[in-house]
């Protein structure tokens, strides 16, 4: 006991029964934080050790400790069973068709655990391009760090001993900055197609280079994308734009050639002049309020990446003769519905979308009553927010922008004389067309405040 302990903090490996030969790195050699460490983890895994089962952070969360970063989610994995660790946690609920896992809960703290997964079965149920549908297979941890996707994913943190195992090279790879999938990078694509966007952010956020093996199937295999469910997609596409990466992750999609078909915008973003400012400066906003630790609202997002095709069809329905406002809510019905094809959207996330696009015609009626029934809009603070990115691209002028700052910021007669003023030529006109004459005005508009949520 006492020479496995000294190896442990050595960081010499490890000859365990099963033949498998981890490195254990102590304390010295990975250089983790503990206070970095959720006390809620640590609650759960000696949780279990004390019940006799072996328990880990694991995936993420330990891929960030090493890297100096406080994790937003700590993974558990154990030897325990889905009903054995449910048994332990007064709030714990077991959860999941694909592979079953258990939410235990903390007040609002949700903490995810786990059992050692198997080696993968041939009798696990797959669909007919060989994704797994289910395998709740368990097994041995060095099986389990087998089925993990990357090597720097594949590594487990015991806060008790403050031990690190590495069972693939991943704190090398770390140090490399590579990603790398850990078996056949084909056979593992095939299995979860999701990978492939995983690899995306992954490389986009940590600003690792993608091994050549790794990175050689993606283009060729980026098809098999359309056969993950709609939700998982999006779920997988959420977390790529709200990373603080997402110009990035962005850059990164067209790259390995994943961009197309996910999102309609993102085929053609980058070859649309408007269309590109528009997205980079939303894009570009979202990163710094999540590097800030600042709320994002995915709604605002979505209608941002989606505005310039419906843009683009509000025109078309205008240009056939129909009136403007219900031209507008066509072309939103139109882009909505070809958009949920390819990912679940939400309907409180769709329902923000339509409120913030339906909201900026109404910006354009600066007389009477108007202006004074925009402000008691729940969604205000998200519509003006957009009607600013608006203006900073360019795609209409910047006075319309500056009166509605300075109404907002107005006291009750200030904004009596802001309507009773002549607004400036070159304001936005239903068709959302740019033009160059009127700017200046009552100072510069605000910086837009992106995805705060209107709230």
């Amino acid at each position: 006991m006492i020479k496995k302990f000294i190896r442990r903090i050595l960081g010499r490996k490890e000859k365990l029964d099963n033949g498998t030969d981890p490195l254990i790195l102590g304390p010295k050699e990975h250089g983790i934080d503990p206070q970095l460490v959720s006390p809620n983890a640590v609650r759960v895994t000696q949780t279990l050790q004390d019940a006799g089962f072996k328990a880990f952070l694991v995936g993420g969360a330990v891929r960030d400790l090493l890297l100096g970063i406080k994790p937003k989610d700590f993974d558990i994995a154990t030897n325990a069973t889905p009903e054995q660790v449910k048994r332990l946690f007064r709030r714990a609920f077991i959860i999941g068709r694909r592979f079953q896992i258990v939410h235990v809960m903390f007040g609002q703290d949700l903490l995810e655990v786990t059992t050692f997964r198997g080696a993968s079965s041939e009798g696990a149920i797959k669909d007919e391009h060989g994704r797994v549908l289910r395998d709740n297979t368990f097994g041995e941890q060095h099986e389990d760090a087998i089925r993990r996707d990357f090597t720097i994913n594949a590594m487990y943190y015991d806060p008790a001993t403050q031990s690190v195992l590495d069972y693939h090279g991943g704190m090398a790879d770390i140090r490399n900055k590579k990603l790398r999938v850990i078996g056949v990078p084909e056979a593992r694509y095939r299995e979860d197609p999701v990978r492939l966007l995983r690899v995306v952010r992954f490389a986009a956020k940590l600003d690792f280079t993608i091994d050549s093996a790794t990175r050689a199937p993606i283009s060729v295999m980026a098809p098999l994308i359309n056969n993950v469910p709609a939700a998982r997609v999006f779920d997988e596409m959420l977390k790529l734009l709200m990373s603080g990466h997402a110009l990035a992750c962005l850059h990164q999609l067209r790259k390995e050639g994943l961009h197309h078909g996910l999102l309609p915008l993102l085929d053609v973003v980058l070859e649309q002049p408007l269309g590109e400012k528009f997205v980079r400066l939303a894009l570009a906003s979202t990163d710094a309020r999540i590097q800030q630790g600042k709320p994002v609202s995915p709604g605002f997002l979505f209608a941002s990446l989606l505005w310039h095709q419906v843009v683009e069809k509000w025109n078309a329905y205008q240009a056939a003769g129909e009136y403007p406002i219900p031209a507008l809510h066509l072309a939103a019905d139109d882009v909505l519905s070809s958009q949920t094809e390819k990912l679940a959207l939400q309907r409180k996330i769709a329902s923000d979308m339509r409120d913030i696009w339906a909201m900026q015609p109404r910006f354009e009626r600066r007389t009477g009553k108007s202006p004074y029934k925009l402000l008691e809009n729940m969604r205000l603070r998200a519509g003006y927010d957009f009607l600013l990115l608006r203006c900073a691209s360019g795609e209409i002028d910047s006075e319309l922008g500056e009166w509605w700052t300075a109404f907002i910021d107005a006291d009750a007669t200030g904004r009596e004389a802001l309507i009773a003023s002549k607004p400036k030529s070159g304001s936005t006109s239903g068709s959302a067309k740019k033009r160059s004459r009127g700017r200046g005005g009552r100072g510069r508009a605000k910086e837009p405040v992106v995805n705060e949520g209107g709230e």
